[in-house]
């Protein structure tokens, strides 16, 4: 596992794009593993002014998203259909059939997941998964269980993640209860994993899954047995790593 800190935030989001730049240069149609959140944002602007430069294409490439709430329609602001739309596919040269996100107004959430589960499965694994990391160690939407799911499926949202989560909505009862996610599985099985964190309020939980003990009730903590972890700290996620 390599763990890197920043001391601020634009020259960890340069370390992350320079990351991902460099699988599609070596790798043109490489397959991406997409987080939403505030964390990646910083990342997927960075990305965005390279693709303008003409320093990288995302023509051959191909992604998949984590995650999509329940009961959110594609155009809804908080979807996370809407998200990358903003963050990054609009800007940015991807094939609109080559981007993947569950769909969460599917009538069928169990068959929806297999469908998700079976293109994962044709396109031979992500090359690159890019991780955030919720308050209670969660990784997508795998919150802490006593077991844990491989593949993509529902998942009741902890309250602590939906507090997390409500400032991204008008009110903090119109967060999703629920929520389609990648399982544990799939995602430890992406060739390079890229984990990164932000802010004080993440130090002691990122600390905790990369040094505490492995277990299901920390999901990230099962990064430990990957063997190609990459972490990017900024200097407060970062400060109990010497």
């Amino acid at each position: 596992m390599n763990i890197h800190k920043f001391p601020s935030g634009k020259e960890l989001n340069r370390a992350g794009a320079e990351i991902i730049k460099g699988v599609l240069r070596m790798k043109p149609d490489a397959v991406l593993g997409l987080a939403t959140g505030g964390t990646p944002v910083g990342i997927y602007e960075e990305l965005v002014l390279a693709h303008r430069s003409g320093l990288i294409s995302f023509r051959g490439a191909t992604t998949f998203n984590l995650d999509e709430y329940v009961g959110l329609p594609e155009d809804h602001p908080e979807s996370y259909h809407a998200y990358m739309q903003r963050h990054l596919f609009r800007h940015i040269d991807l094939p609109p059939g080559r981007s993947h996100i569950p769909n969460g107004m599917a009538p069928d959430l169990q068959a929806e997941c297999a469908r998700y589960d079976r293109l994962l499965e044709a396109a031979r694994g992500i090359d690159l998964q890019i991780l955030g990391l919720g308050h209670n160690g969660h990784i997508g939407f795998n919150e802490p269980d006593l077991a844990l799911t491989s593949g993509t499926h529902v998942v009741q949202l902890r309250e602590e993640t939906r507090r997390a989560n409500a400032r991204f909505f008008p009110s903090p009862d119109d967060v999703p209860t629920h929520a389609l996610t990648m399982g544990v599985g799939t995602i430890l099985k992406a060739k390079t994993i890229l984990l990164v964190v932000r802010g004080a309020d993440k130090a002691d939980i990122v600390h905790q899954a990369l040094t505490g003990p492995i277990t299901t009730e920390c999901p990230a903590s099962l990064l430990q047995t990957h063997p190609h972890v990459v972490v990017l700290l900024d200097s407060e996620a970062g400060r109990l790593f010497t």
